[in-house]
């Protein structure tokens, strides 16, 4: 870890961090007591991820988490009371006890996007989000989050090649945290590196220690910075990992105790806080007045949740479906003036010639010069490609000389 950020900056990182598990750790506690409605996932050992990706945002940029980053949602403003009481399915929780987990947003205020069960469909939604911005003049950076398994879905890599071919201002972060429910990263990908899946899309990324906050934080603004200054969607990959199973039902005993334990002495949180004391920036006494006021925050939001009521039957059958006006107005708020988006300052000149189409190898193994029927033939010659160029004349072989060819392939099949 480097020190490059202001005492407040490290300090916030690690007061969120602390904060991200003592939230997780409250609602195991209510998972056992059996007021939790549906799963709980936990985020143990990768809170650094959450946390720092999210603290290089801007309070006008997007997100939208999945199920393992509370953290992103605390830092983005989300109060604890609301995480508690949607797990719970109050009637006060965001959804009004419609949905579970993180299925939540806030598309007025905090510019949060409800997760989508479907991995990897953030991808394109939030694409969609970070082109739309730009056409608005906002300016914005939109993120989101996907594992090591849902990097296999197809709609990954639809998604990162709609971001790259539109140059969307947006950071995708991989979270390798090493298992895909009980499916370890090396039987589903033949890489050493995610990351090197944005070479195919011809899109930047960078490759982190999903346990070093500041790292974490300083790349991902990194990241933000150069989506947000034009240079196209990026893709950080976060080497980490899961300390506990896919849910709360599961033991995980498919994990090997020694990469357990390896992965428990990297703990972010406890490297962090050696990391504050070597610096001076944190001591006992800072690090009680964090513990406490946490304690002292979620005792009151614990106690706001499970006093909330659950949501009476005859909710049920209303809210199902967005009716317009009432359920959200939503309006475009442009930054620009629409003029530069209409005719005709935003018309251009339609270009049909192409220059070129690159160069490839043909079956022989040279070079085989590609160009369209409308555009002139570059001067290099398809040697040993068997293939002449395009718009070449064809010449027919004589009989004489077919015959000779005849002869002298028999006679090769004859010597084998």
């Amino acid at each position: 870890m480097k020190k490059e950020l202001t005492r407040q900056q490290y300090l916030d990182l690690y007061y969120y961090m602390r904060l991200n598990r003592a939230v997780e750790d409250t609602m195991v506690k209510l998972f056992r007591q059996n007021k939790i409605v549906g799963g709980l996932y936990s985020s143990l050992g990768q809170e650094a991820i959450s946390v720092g990706t999210a603290y290089a945002l801007e309070k006008k940029d997007w997100l939208a988490p999945m199920i393992r980053n509370i953290g992103a949602l605390l830092v983005k403003g989300v109060p604890p009371r609301d995480v508690f009481m949607q797990h719970m399915a109050k009637y006060d929780s965001p959804t009004k006890g419609k949905d579970g987990t993180s299925h939540f947003g806030d598309l007025d205020n905090l510019h949060i996007v409800s997760p989508i069960s479907m991995l990897g469909d953030l991808i394109p939604v939030m694409t969609g989000i970070a082109i739309g911005g730009r056409y608005l003049g906002q300016k914005i950076v939109t993120m989101t989050w996907i594992g090591d398994g849902g990097s296999s879905t197809g709609v990954f890599h639809e998604g990162l090649n709609f971001a790259a071919v539109q140059r969307a201002p947006f950071v995708l972060v991989l979270e390798n945290n090493l298992w895909a429910y009980s499916t370890p990263v090396r039987r589903q990908v033949p890489l050493e590196n995610l990351a090197d899946r944005a070479k195919a899309y011809g899109i930047s990324s960078y490759i982190v220690d999903g346990n070093d906050v500041v790292a974490v934080y300083t790349t991902a603004k990194e990241a933000v910075d150069r989506a947000r200054a034009g240079e196209g969607p990026i893709l950080i990959e976060a080497k980490t990992f899961r300390r506990l199973g896919h849910a709360q039902h599961d033991p995980a005993e498919y994990v090997p105790k020694e990469m357990r334990a390896y992965w428990e002495a990297r703990d972010p949180i406890l490297l962090y806080e050696k990391f504050l004391r070597a610096e001076k920036l944190l001591d006992d006494k800072g690090k009680k007045e964090a513990e406490e006021k946490i304690d002292t925050l979620l005792a009151k939001e614990r106690e706001f949740a499970e006093n909330s009521p659950m949501p009476p039957a005859e909710f049920a059958e209303t809210g199902v479906y967005c009716t317009g006006d009432d359920c959200h107005k939503i309006r475009p708020k442009w930054e620009r003036p629409l003029a530069e988006v209409t005719p005709p300052k935003s018309s251009v000149e339609p270009v049909w010639a192409v220059e070129g189409f690159g160069k490839g190898k043909g079956s022989g193994g040279g070079t085989a010069p590609i160009h369209f029927g409308d555009t002139t033939p570059g001067s290099d010659k398809a040697a040993g490609d068997g293939h002449a160029p395009a718009g070449a004349e064809q010449k027919t072989p004589t009989k004489k000389a077919a015959k000779a060819a005849m002869s002298s392939g028999g006679s090769r099949k004859a010597r084998r």
